[in-house]
């Protein structure tokens, strides 16, 4: 199978070519582990899986494409509605899990739960889905509604993870090293399926903890900016990864005090990268090339992009003009399933995804990604104002720990701009008078309020409806 390419290669001949916590499998057993799970789900359209961080949800995963089937990564911690929403939507027949999986849920009459044992093992007999064929059915977080499907062939995770494999140098030599969720396109495809692409080893750490990631002295490291903000408060531990070769960031921005100070710890200026679940990774950085703190670098191979205005006008790349972010490429989905009145509205005729996402390209390519239109292009006193801007501005005082800026409704100015901060030892009039000398005066907040803390979902983003 094209998708498991890697899985032949001298690197995966190892015992620990896979290893989740202090559990290893090589590429042969899990090959013979998966087949297996091929035979029992053989037959099945959709098989749900229950994506905890473990062995049994890789054997699973990778059985169930073995078998032909599409895989519906189901979240550990989704409540019983979100849950029952998926596996109902998808249209899952059968339901695989490991030993520590728990449905918490009533499920669907007709489902067939199956538990993954890897004392089980069989000779391989893969299919050969084509590139069109779907992989996975991701489902979005539901910050909008209720999540929303997202249909992934085989074709389009290839073509993703090849482009990644180009613009990182990602090779079989190397050892990714991350403690992700194994239900997000950053953990899941990128994570593990993408060693098993490219054909190099993957240590998996559980959970994303700081001392984890030092003591695994791999050469790759994909982490949050939360991760990345966690390692940085123990400069002993960040020194330990001076010996890799390369670290990304991604599924939410990095703030700029934080790219400065992992620079200065490690060595190391982080790669960062854009991406969605309904497009995988389409701007990054290279390692080849030059990593700017703010911005998550220009198109991989075969994506093209277009910032456009409210009226769908292309705007000119002077990085000033700010838009909603354009993309197409052959890493795209094919659309949301059962809602194709919604996919029809994203996605043209002609390839190009509506993101949701408020851009700035400079003249040389780069893009800078500065909010969700929804919540975080902020429409001020006639001024359109990127929320983005405003909370690196923030972050660049000493005393600011997170912060997150939205507009709120004004009648005066149709929004004002509000930041939530989490910080200690400063005023909310000094933050303003702050922001104010480092960005346009009409660009600084008109309110701060300061919290404990600012509502995250499992990938590090900011909540902002919450707010």
């Amino acid at each position: 199978m094209r998708l498991l390419t890697g899985l032949t290669g001298p690197a995966m001949d190892r015992p620990d070519a896979i290893r989740i916590g202090d559990d290893m499998l090589s590429a042969e057993r899990l090959l013979s582990c998966a087949a297996a799970v091929a035979d029992e789900v053989r037959g099945a359209q959709v098989v749900a899986v229950h994506a905890t961080p473990s062995l049994e949800t890789v054997v699973a995963m990778v059985g169930t494409l073995l078998a032909g089937a599409a895989v519906v990564p189901l979240p550990p911690d989704s409540g019983p509605a979100e849950t029952q929403h998926i596996l109902r939507d998808s249209g899952a027949t059968m339901l695989l899990s490991g030993p520590r999986a728990e449905a918490g849920a009533e499920l669907p009459a007709a489902l067939e739960v199956t538990p993954v044992d890897l004392r089980n093992t069989a000779a391989a007999k893969t299919a050969e889905p084509g590139p069109a064929e779907p992989a996975m059915i991701m489902y979005t977080s539901g910050t909008t509604g209720a999540p929303k499907g997202v249909v992934l062939s085989h074709g389009a995770i290839e073509a993703g993870l090849d482009a990644l494999a180009e613009a990182w140098a990602w090779t079989p030599d190397d050892l990714l090293v991350h403690g992700l969720p194994l239900f997000h396109v950053h953990g899941l495809l990128l994570g593990v399926f993408g060693p098993l692409r490219v054909g190099s080893r993957l240590q998996h750490t559980v959970r994303p903890k700081p001392e984890l990631y030092a003591a695994a002295h791999g050469s790759l490291y994909f982490g949050v900016p939360t991760v990345w903000s966690r390692i940085c408060t123990s400069p002993d531990l960040a020194a330990e990864l001076a010996g890799a070769r390369l670290l990304v960031s991604g599924s939410a921005a990095l703030p700029v005090p934080v790219f400065a100070r992992l620079a200065e710890l490690t060595g190391h200026r982080p790669v960062e990268r854009y991406g969605m679940t309904e497009t995988l990774i389409t701007l990054s950085s290279r390692a080849d090339g030059e990593r700017r703190p703010g911005q998550v670098g220009s198109p991989v191979r075969g994506v093209a992009t277009r910032v456009v205005d409210d009226e769908g006008r292309d705007l000119p790349a002077d990085g000033e003009s700010i838009g909603e972010l354009l993309v197409r490429g052959p890493m795209l989905f094919d659309g949301y399933l059962n809602q194709p009145t919604l996919t029809a509205q994203l996605l043209d005729a002609d390839g190009w995804f509506r993101t949701g996402e408020i851009a700035v390209v400079g003249p040389d390519g780069w893009h800078r990604i500065v909010g969700r239109r929804s919540t975080d292009m902020i429409k001020s006193g006639g001024y359109r104002i990127g929320a983005g801007e405003v909370e690196d501005a923030l972050l660049a005082h000493p005393a600011v720990r997170e912060a997150a800026v939205l507009g709120r409704p004004h009648d005066d100015l149709g929004e004002q701009v509000t930041a939530y901060v989490v910080g200690d030892g400063v005023t909310a009039t000094e933050l303003i008078d702050f922001v104010a000398r480092t960005l346009s005066a009409h660009k600084r907040p008109r309110e701060i309020r300061f919290v404990e803390a600012l509502p995250r979902n499992a990938m590090g983003k900011v909540q902002k409806k919450l707010l």
